[in-house]
C-alpha cells in the first residue's frame, strides 16, 4: 500500500506511472505479437529445420524488384538424396 499512498500524496507522479505503464505493456504485446509471427520461430524441438517449410514463391523482403524463382538442381538433388 505504500505505492498507492505515495501516488495520494505526489499527485503529479500519476501521470508518469501511466504512460509508463502504458509503455510497458505495448512493448511487451508487440514481443509477444512478434514471436507468433510465421517468421520468427522458437521451438526447435518439434520443428528442428524450419526452413523446409517456408514457400519459395513467396518474397520474404521488404520490396522485390523483378525476382523470379527458379529451383537450383544441385540443391533439389541434395534434397532428394536425404529424404
Amino acid at each position: 500500500m505504500n505505492f498507492f499512498q505515495l501516488l495520494m500524496k505526489k499527485k503529479e507522479l500519476i501521470p508518469l506511472v501511466l504512460i509508463m505503464t502504458m509503455a510497458a505493456s505495448g512493448a511487451s504485446s508487440f514481443a509477444v505479437y512478434s514471436l507468433k509471427k510465421s517468421d520468427v520461430i522458437i521451438d526447435r524441438k518439434r520443428n528442428p529445420e524450419p526452413w523446409e517449410n517456408i514457400e519459395p514463391t513467396v518474397p520474404r523482403k521488404l520490396i522485390t524488384i523483378n525476382q523470379q524463382w527458379k529451383p537450383i538442381e544441385e540443391l533439389q538433388k541434395v534434397r532428394r538424396a536425404t529424404r
